[in-house]
């Protein structure tokens, strides 16, 4: 799926002045979402593994709406430089407001078949990685600071074997975001979730081979785009009296 950025002047943006690191951010649903808070006004570093075009190209997008953009190597399931993701965010945007933790990983298949290392991965970078980042982002972040999760549907409704492995993995999330909402919340730092449904990106087409029965599952009967979950999460990182919540971006998914 190729995605096109479009050079606009909002003078509505809610985020001047704010920085804000977007973990796995090179395509899809985090890519939408760097391009969202540029919009928006935010100054945006994102992070990558293997997609250093895409990220650059993400880069590129931001800077076109004429805010500053950095694309940062680091992998969520290294503790090291999930943590050092924050610090390296700070220091080349002069701090940190908003963490949308959107890297994470999936295997699904039947439990038998799941290995160790299966669950060692997706573990390390689905929650230990999330944890490390908003742990380091916190510790950055004034009053007015904002962790934004990316979860998923599943956490609310498993249509089908295979997904027990990601759905663990992103339920831990939920207690994980209530946590931090009741912790941070007297310094005025924000903590929330966000559940997309069936979403068109390159990993999930919404013309593959599985794409029919996954649109079925919904309400509305279609995939949702990138662009509406990055909708939800900007909503998010200017929302002031908003903690501790999920938010489903599922187009029904969970009716």
């Amino acid at each position: 799926m190729t995605t096109t950025y479009e050079p606009t002047t909002d003078t509505h943006a809610t985020l001047h002045g704010k920085v804000a690191l977007v973990t796995g951010g090179s395509r899809g649903i985090g890519a939408a979402t760097a391009v969202r808070l540029a919009r928006e006004g935010a100054d945006v570093a994102l992070t990558y593994v293997h997609g250093k075009e895409a990220a650059e190209e993400v880069v590129r997008a931001v800077r076109a709406l004429g805010r500053r953009a950095v694309a940062l190597r680091a992998d969520a399931g290294d503790a090291d430089e999930a943590q050092g993701a924050v610090g390296r965010t700070a220091e080349a945007l002069g701090g940190l407001d908003v963490l949308v933790n959107n890297a994470g990983v999936g295997v699904l298949g039947p439990l038998d078949g799941i290995t160790l290392a299966d669950v060692d991965r997706i573990l390390a970078v689905n929650v230990r990685g999330v944890f490390l980042a908003s742990r380091a982002a916190a510790a950055r972040m004034d009053a007015g600071g904002r962790i934004i999760t990316i979860g998923s549907c599943m956490v609310q409704r498993v249509p089908g074997p295979g997904g027990t492995l990601y759905a663990t993995s992103k339920a831990a999330l939920i207690g994980l975001t209530k946590a931090l909402a009741r912790e941070l919340g007297p310094r005025g730092i924000t903590a929330n979730i966000v559940h997309p449904g069936p979403v068109d990106t390159d990993m999930n087409p919404a013309d593959g081979p599985y794409a029919p029965g996954q649109a079925q599952m919904t309400a509305l009967g279609r995939f949702g785009t990138a662009d509406e979950v990055a909708s939800t999460v900007a909503y998010l990182a200017a929302a002031e009296y908003v903690t501790g919540a999920e938010f489903a971006v599922d187009g029904g998914h969970a009716a």
